[in-house]
């Protein structure tokens, strides 16, 4: 039959792949600790290395992946088909098949790995994208390593249409309200490396620190800062992965906080979070850090995650009729989030009694809203605080109102 190397990798039998590759297409590893506090020297908690064709790698990946992967249950209002994805599933689809049709085959001494720590997944791959960050997310067609390798992905529906793939990425990060991606595209070593942050990107402390600016924002203005806060410098390839837009939209974004005092142009395509911003929001964590750390006698341990309820909670709840679950909930919200951690936080395991005794009184009352508000039973809804919501978060937790 003659097979092209790329139909051996693609489908061939693992002896043939073998001698075609002699490294493995992937190792994947589960390490169940933060990002921070892992050494390379502890073990990781689950791990296997993938030494078959392309196709039999990504099918053994999902199945991997699928028994860790929240699976909320909805349907489809007009075609009544199940819907149970995981919310993350694009962005991970994406860039695990990145991993595998992109990475430099002809690479015998380095192998793929994706890495899944509590706190972020990092998917590494030998050989660099021929495209610069900024060209990635632009919505056109690319040069590529493995055009075969691609197009059969692409036929058979595995994989987003041509040059889209990143931006994808980016869209299903942005959507859980996540700190988005980062690219690292190191030509010289010639590797790829993708990070994907498990960690909100507007927090209640990022809304009380932006309150305190005494600034109108629009949303995507209030994300770009709070990006600017979290890394300080800020670039617009970094404001346009973020918000999702041209190079002009980005540029508008910064500029209107560069107006405001918001940011400081360092030059025309780098920005930075002024001194005496990176000064309050610090006083403003101390703080915070400082007040939870007081007052330990007189808060009741009533919620989990670690944040507590302040001294009045019990007759502000009692007042507004809240139960000790619903007012758990509140204290708890830093951003969107999705039933299951909402059910997580107070015990429960019966959705429906969940939805009807808790979360469906703080929608009708307006302070808890949804994400997709146009989609009630979207496997990509979550959950927020309405600004009433947020104020009536800050009588629970500090025993006053929110200013």
């Amino acid at each position: 039959m003659l097979p092209t190397r790329a139909g051996v990798l693609l489908f061939g039998k693992a002896r043939y792949v073998r001698q075609l590759l002699p490294r493995p297409v992937l190792d994947y590893q589960r390490i169940d600790t933060t990002f921070e506090l892992w050494s390379p020297e502890e073990r990781w908690h689950d791990r296997y290395v993938f030494e078959e064709n392309i196709f039999q790698t990504w099918r053994g990946l999902v199945a991997r992946y699928m028994r860790i992967a929240e699976h909320p249950f909805s349907l489809d209002p007009d075609t009544l088909r199940r819907n149970d994805d995981p919310p993350d599933y694009v962005a991970f689809r994406e860039a695990a098949i990145n991993l595998l049709v992109h990475q430099d085959y002809g690479d015998h001494g380095r192998k793929a790995s994706i890495k899944l720590f509590t706190d972020q997944t990092i998917f590494w791959n030998p050989g660099d994208a021929f495209s610069t960050e900024a060209e990635l997310l632009d919505p056109t067609e690319k040069e590529v390593r493995n055009p075969s390798i691609i197009k059969a992905f692409r036929r058979i529906g595995l994989s987003d249409q041509a040059g889209t793939g990143i931006r994808s990425i980016y869209r299903n990060w942005h959507e859980l309200g996540r700190m988005p991606p980062q690219i690292r595209n190191d030509k010289a070593r010639k590797q790829f490396e993708l990070v994907l942050f498990n960690k909100l990107l507007i927090t209640e402390r990022t809304l009380q620190f932006q309150r305190s600016l005494g600034v109108t924002l629009s949303a995507e203005q209030a994300e770009v800062l709070a990006l600017a806060v979290e890394q300080k410098r800020i670039t617009l390839t970094d404001i346009r992965g973020l918000v999702g837009g041209t190079y002009r939209e980005a540029k508008a974004a910064a500029d209107y906080l560069v107006q405001q005092q918001l940011l400081e142009m360092l030059d025309d395509t780098l920005f930075e979070l002024p001194d005496d911003l990176k000064n309050r929001y610090e006083k403003l964590s101390s703080v915070e850090t400082l007040a939870g750390s007081t007052t330990p006698e007189v808060t009741p341990k009533v919620t989990s995650g670690g944040i507590k309820l302040g001294p009045s909670w019990d007759q502000v709840g009692t007042k507004l009729g809240l139960s000790l679950d619903q007012m758990k909930l509140l204290t708890n919200f830093e951003g969107p989030h999705s039933i299951t951690e909402l059910m997580e936080w107070v015990e429960r395991t019966n959705r429906t009694k969940f939805r009807e005794q808790v979360l469906n009184p703080l929608i009708e009352t307006r302070l808890v809203e949804m994400t997709i508000p146009d989609k009630p039973r979207s496997s990509k809804q979550k959950y927020r605080l309405t600004v009433k919501g947020r104020a009536l978060q800050a009588q629970l937790i500090h025993g006053e109102d929110e200013k």
